[in-house]
């Protein structure tokens, strides 16, 4: 017992070591790599998913059996990866495990892509290219682009910065930290499935219920750990009103804190009125008083790079928090 007692602080440095490596590995494997443009792990498992959900999702189903089947197909694609997360964890150990972890998170996050497609918005802004920009949102969000303005593209690119780098980048390193390959393996696999499946149309009503469900259970910390981040980076008394105050007006549980308080942190007004192929949906405005613009959009990604850089900063105060006390 004493023995375990004394080499503890040894180990729990070892750990949170292991942790700060591996997040900076992968953070510099996407910085120099980006997003793989062939045989993307993630782009295999939606074709999967895609696959599946035709097979099983009928427009003559009743409620119950398009939730059951939605259930079914979420463990079916899930708990397989989940399996072999685990067993590869297992079966590695040292420098295998280190590098191992490293891919997962690599390919969990995307700071890179989120710049790249974020930019590819805001660039033809500033050239006061119009109709290219609304081409380049179209590939990152729902809205009907061809009906938004020089304002409305902007917004919804900022938007999209704003939530993906909850989603894309803090939360894929949130749960490396808690459950390792596992963890980032099962968030991703069910973020991905929400992204697809989390609809509120007759398709996917019932069917995406409990891929969006779930998404939300484990997305409710880290969109919290997100919006803390925007708004210690931020205009941090604006931010802390508008996560206060508007986030609980927004739709969804999760993405309400994280514009709201990502919106206070640049000063700008979000949300709105927004077309979408079905009509007009009416939404609160989230932030500040000043329009979206290309300037905020580079301000998105700009918050989301330097909220990484916080991110490792802690985790490397953690570790030598505990190699200090490992060595009293």
């Amino acid at each position: 017992m004493t023995l375990f007692v004394e080499s503890f602080p040894d180990s729990l440095f070892a750990h949170f070591c292991g942790l700060f490596l591996v997040c900076l590995l992968s953070l510099t494997l996407d910085r120099l790599l980006g997003e793989p443009r062939r045989l993307h792990p993630l782009a295999g498992f939606g074709t999967l998913a895609s696959a599946l959900e035709r097979l099983l999702n009928k427009a003559s189903q009743n409620a119950w059996r398009s939730l059951i089947l939605g259930v079914l197909a979420l463990c079916a694609l899930v708990l397989p990866l989940l399996f072999l997360a685990i067993g590869l964890s297992a079966a590695l150990d040292g420098i295998w495990l280190l590098l191992a972890q490293a891919v997962a998170v690599y390919f969990a996050l995307s700071l890179r892509g989120l710049t790249e497609h974020g930019l590819a918005v805001a660039e033809p802004l500033q050239r006061g290219e119009l109709n290219e920009a609304r081409e380049q949102v179209s590939r990152i969000v729902s809205r009907q682009a061809s009906a938004l303005d020089e304002k409305g593209v902007a917004a919804a690119a900022t938007e999209s910065m704003l939530e993906n780098g909850a989603d894309a980048v803090f939360a894929s390193i949130f749960w490396f930290l808690v459950g390792g390959i596992p963890g980032v393996v099962a968030h991703r696999a069910v973020n991905t499935l929400d992204a697809m499946w989390g609809y509120r149309n007759p398709r996917f009503l019932y069917f995406g219920r409990a891929a969006a469900r779930l998404d939300d259970v484990m997305g409710w910390v880290p969109a919290r750990l997100t919006a803390l981040t925007y708004t210690l980076l931020g205009n941090r008394k604006l931010a802390w009103y508008c996560w206060r105050r508007q986030a609980p007006q927004w739709d969804s549980p999760n993405a309400g804190p994280v514009m709201a308080a990502g919106a206070g942190a640049l000063n700008v007004q979000l949300g709105g009125p927004s077309p979408y192929a079905q009509g007009v949906k009416q939404r609160p405005y989230l932030g500040g008083t000043s329009p979206a613009s290309a300037n905020s959009i580079q301000a998105a990604i700009a918050l989301v790079r330097h909220g990484t850089w916080l991110w490792l900063a802690v985790i490397f105060v953690i570790t030598g928090l505990v190699a200090a006390v490992a060595g009293s």
